[in-house]
């Protein structure tokens, strides 16, 4: 045993003399500057509608599903009256955003776009709305990748506007680190703004023609859907309400445009009726008094 130590001494000797390359731990340069963790976006989007959607509605939800891996869909919500609910529903789903879609009438939809449980939140109005199946169109994309989110540079120019785009990104932007998200990106999700209205489409990245497989690489965009048209409503401070903080002063809401039609086609009945009126005051003043020499009356 004694031996051993001894030889064990003596290699160690050797190495020190010809000089260890390993550096010793505390020779070492140990950089004291804290590391600052990566910021990791955690978006996730509770998506849920109420009760009264039609066909078309419930395949635009089914649509949007499948474009936003990051969402949790949820059962229809009963009441439209207690949307302060929403949010205890999104915290018990560990989310911090929500879509809602509300149907009324059975032909007009609403969506509301909030961050909960603070807010802010967005009521919008969904018109021309077109869903996948619908539309026939000859884009593709993997289910469940991410998208490209193109914004129209009108959004910058308005205060609505930037904060719009802001809760846009957060909701349709979905995250790297999201669970059913796959790590491709062939599609661009485009909003823009024309005539106070927010235009929806879904375009696929074509960077060959397939038509032409051995032409040189050129991008392209091929549209995909679905497509719908958004008006902004209100914009509150808390979700699901609150103080309002912009209102939209040209929205007329759908029914008070339906009973304008009514009331123009009941105008139109109107004047009908006073005109066919007239025409029978003028054939009575037209009608001639019987005469005192006429055949009828002396042969009679």
């Amino acid at each position: 045993m004694p031996s051993i130590l001894r030889a064990q001494k003596a290699n160690a000797a050797k190495a020190e003399a010809k000089g260890n390359p390993k550096r010793k731990a505390d020779d070492m340069d140990v950089d004291d500057t804290p590391v600052q963790p990566k910021k990791r976006n955690r978006q996730r989007v509770l998506l849920l509608s109420s009760r009264g959607v039609t066909h078309r509605m419930r395949h635009l939800m089914s649509d949007l599903e499948a474009l936003l891996p990051h969402t949790k869909k949820e059962s229809k919500l009963d009441s439209k009256s207690q949307l302060h609910l929403l949010p205890e529903l999104a915290d018990l789903h560990n989310c911090n955003n929500t879509v809602y879609f509300e149907a009324r009438r059975h032909e007009d939809l609403y969506m509301w776009v909030a961050k909960t449980p603070n807010g802010p939140s967005i009521k919008l109005h969904v018109q021309n709305v077109h869903t996948m199946d619908e539309l026939k169109m000859t884009g593709n994309c993997l289910k469940g990748c991410r998208g490209i989110l193109s914004f129209d540079k009108a959004f910058d120019e308005s205060e609505w506007g930037k904060l719009t785009k802001e809760i846009f990104t957060h909701i349709f932007g979905v995250p790297p680190s999201a669970r059913r998200a796959k790590p491709f990106i062939d599609h661009v999700l485009t909003f823009t703004i024309l005539d106070n209205k927010i235009w929806f489409r879904n375009f696929q990245i074509l960077e060959k023609d397939p038509q032409q497989p051995n032409a040189p690489p050129s991008t392209s965009l091929v549209e995909i859907g679905p497509r719908f048209v958004l008006t902004p409503i209100r914009i509150f401070e808390g979700a699901f309400g609150g103080v309002t903080v912009y209102s939209n002063p040209e929205f007329i809401t759908p029914t008070a445009i339906r009973r304008l039609v009514k009331q123009s086609k009941g105008d139109r009945y109107g004047k009908r009726k006073d005109a066919q009126q007239d025409n029978a005051r003028r054939k009575a003043l037209r009608r001639k008094e019987e005469d005192a020499l006429a055949v009828s009356t002396v042969f009679g």
